[in-house]
């Protein structure tokens, strides 16, 4: 809370120099701290080996079936308007081509922000060795970024200019991937936010804020070292190179392909614990828990995330 404080005191400053008005400078604030936070605009998710369509478009059309996967994440609980998120995708295979298709929707909530994405998804893969294909995919969706002033409480309450007011702004987004995978392993790369639109909340003529492309560089490998034991390691590097870039590593025991056990280490933020169960390969459950590591651990109790995820029958 108190570096926050900082970057507001040094950004209010900086738009007292520029000469925007105190309500327009709030109000951009407000927008930055929320789009910044975490170093990136886009959601964080501890458990995203689980649901990889809401950050690479390729991974459509890999699996012979159809399957929908939802996303739960409270984060930093027990601080005053934590962020939220809710993510749920559903995509599958064209049932001859080597194609697929699907979609997702996520909402991001964070005090009186908010951020909605509604985007379809469209992938097509070749065989490049055997049992080894690579994929290809893109999204496009809108993006909704919305302030609600109703909810902002202003040190001079004299000053009317945000009470009252919900300011919303909708904007194209447009993500790109490549995916290449095997039965024991995938790697993967792939950008979000191609389109640099600004956000044009408060003033239309002013457009402070704007998206910024990231990138995904993802991979995993699953080793079985028994008939009923796997191991599977995966990570994540992901931000907006050449700064603001952050790496995830985690790796999980899996049993019989039905419960498994997971560790994983987000850097300069999170060490998390994730635990799941599969019945019968066709209906999943995850929990995970992170630790914060940041100064923030003095501010909450940690993070939740739950996973649930459903197969439909093979259609090839």
């Amino acid at each position: 809370m108190r570096k926050r404080n900082e970057i507001s005191s040094r950004m209010r400053k900086e738009f007292q120099r520029v000469g925007f008005t105190r309500a327009a400078g709030i109000l951009v604030l407000l927008i930055i701290l929320v789009l910044k936070a975490g170093a990136q605009q886009t959601p964080l998710y501890t458990q995203y080996m689980f649901n990889k369509v809401v950050y690479n478009p390729a991974v459509v059309g890999v699996d012979p079936y159809f399957q929908i996967h939802s996303n739960h994440r409270f984060q930093w609980v027990g601080m005053t308007d934590a962020p939220v998120t809710n993510a749920i995708s559903f995509y599958g295979p064209h049932p001859s081509l080597p194609m697929g298709y699907g979609g997702y929707v996520y909402h991001d909530i964070t005090g009186p922000t908010s951020r909605t994405s509604i985007t379809g998804v469209y992938g097509y893969n070749v065989e490049i060795m055997p049992d080894i294909r690579l994929s290809g995919g893109i999204s496009f969706g809108l993006m909704q970024y919305r302030v609600d002033g109703t909810q902002i409480t202003l040190k001079d309450p004299s000053d009317l200019a945000m009470q009252g007011e919900v300011y919303a702004s909708w904007v194209p987004d447009v993500n790109i991937g490549v995916y290449l995978y095997h039965p024991d392993f995938w790697v993967g790369f792939s950008t979000a936010q191609l389109i640099n639109t600004k956000l044009n909340l408060y003033d239309p003529g002013t457009g402070i804020n704007k998206l910024a492309t990231h990138f995904f560089l993802t991979g995993g490998y699953s080793y079985e070292f028994s008939y009923d034991w796997k191991l599977e390691p995966s990570a994540m590097l992901k931000g907006t190179a050449p700064k603001a870039v952050q790496f995830d590593i985690n790796a999980r025991i899996i049993w019989q392909d039905m419960v498994w056990l997971g560790l994983s280490y987000r850097t300069g933020d999170a060490v998390s614990v994730l635990i799941g169960y599969s019945y019968e390969e066709r209906i999943s459950f995850g929990y995970s828990y992170d630790i914060t590591l940041s100064q923030l651990r003095q501010y909450n109790t940690g993070t939740h995330e739950i996973m649930f995820g459903y197969r439909f029958n093979d259609i090839r």
